[in-house]
């Protein structure tokens, strides 16, 4: 490269470099861009010659072509991140969020009415002292039947169709899906002794399905074990957590005997309700005329045996228990008609019954949910 050559080159990169400054674009600094290093460009034809050169003339003027190389392209960079900093300053100028416009008129989501259930169950047993306990789905054989007074050959087991597993528990048997979410109460009594006082809400698990029973449903069940417990506290639990539930004074129980192993005395509780279009809407005696007695849930008082599997004194201990399906609860305060709609997952029929994603049940503002 001789020198007129030399400075004929440096006065097309000190023009490259005046015309990028004054770019006023990026289509400008493209267009700069590939008449000094496209294929075309000069840049780019200047080291295409450095294959004819000898290897002493390539090694003086081969580090002056990739310098002028380097310099156009740095510059070109650089020029590049300012425009780009420039439209990035401009668009954070114009477009404005405006924090404190409303939110969107509708949520995009939506709590599912067992959920809403689950938390106003909490609610009102909180209000009376009760903590929530929850334990494995997956059970063994004796938290879910022996230990709550059914041994193997129990006919009460037949009562619950079973999904068992090959596998063998740990003290015997078989493990299974727990058939309701009364080892709960097995093992909390086991870990904490007594006096207890708890509900344990969660999944449960049954081989039927129809119109008011699915293979997996919800259950509630509650403990209480003191000293001095009778079968009036029961009734009064009841009756307190049934009038905060469906909002309303005007609840009548009534208690028939029944059969479970785990309590005794059992008893059926019976509500009373109206048909009001054809639903069902609870309140005032079963009696009246018009009215009718719809059975609610099983409870009763903690059997000797269930509280000696749990290793507490029968003789100092006593206590109640109570179990009612969840799912249930829902049907009957919201008038839903059919307990598989509840694991359907269609988005019409949950925003249907207009459950607040936001929403938290209070006995101040009431469980229900809002209109």
């Amino acid at each position: 490269m001789t020198t007129e050559n030399r400075s004929e080159n440096e006065a097309k990169v000190a023009d490259t470099l005046a015309r990028l400054a004054d770019a006023a674009d990026a289509e400008a600094v493209e267009a700069i861009r590939i008449e000094a290093l496209g294929k075309q460009g000069w840049i780019s034809a200047l080291l295409k010659t450095l294959g004819k050169m000898t290897p002493e003339e390539r090694q003086v003027q081969g580090p002056a072509i990739q310098a002028m190389r380097a310099q156009v392209a740095d510059a070109i960079t650089a020029k590049k991140a300012e425009l780009d900093a420039a439209d990035l300053e401009a668009r954070l100028a114009t477009e404005v969020l405006d924090l404190t416009l409303p939110a969107p008129a509708a949520p995009k989501g939506s709590v599912h009415p067992v959920s809403q259930v689950m938390d106003e169950l909490a609610e009102i047993f909180a209000d009376l002292g009760f903590a929530v306990a929850t334990g494995p789905e997956i059970e063994d054989d004796w938290y879910n039947f022996t230990a709550l007074n059914m041994p193997e050959s129990h006919p009460a087991r037949a009562m619950h169709d079973t999904f068992y597993f090959p596998d063998t528990a740990p003290k015997g048997g078989k493990m299974l899906l727990r058939t309701h979410t009364s080892p709960v109460q097995i093992r909390s009594m086991m870990a904490e002794g007594a006096p207890v006082r708890i509900i344990a809400p969660g999944r449960v698990y049954r081989s039927d399905s129809d119109a008011t029973h699915t293979p997996m449903f919800h259950q509630v069940e509650g403990l209480v074990i003191d000293k001095d417990i009778h079968l009036g506290h029961l009734k009064w639990t009841l009756e307190t957590f049934l009038k905060a539930f469906f909002e309303t004074e005007d609840i009548v129980l009534r208690l028939r005997p029944s059969y479970f192993p785990f309590t005794e005395p059992s008893v059926e509780v019976d509500v009373g309700f109206a048909l009001v279009d054809g639903k069902r809407v609870l309140g005032g005696s079963g009696d009246e005329p018009g009215h009718g007695w719809m059975e609610l849930l099983g409870s009763g008082m903690v059997n000797r045996r269930v509280i000696e599997f749990a290793g507490l004194d029968p003789d100092a201990w006593q206590g109640f228990a109570f179990g009612v399906g969840v799912d249930r609860l829902a049907m009957l305060k919201y008038g839903m008609d059919d307990l598989r709609a509840f694991f359907d997952g269609d988005t019409r029929w949950l925003g249907h019954y207009g459950f607040s994603h936001l929403d938290q049940p209070t006995l101040s503002a009431g469980v229900g949910a809002k209109a």
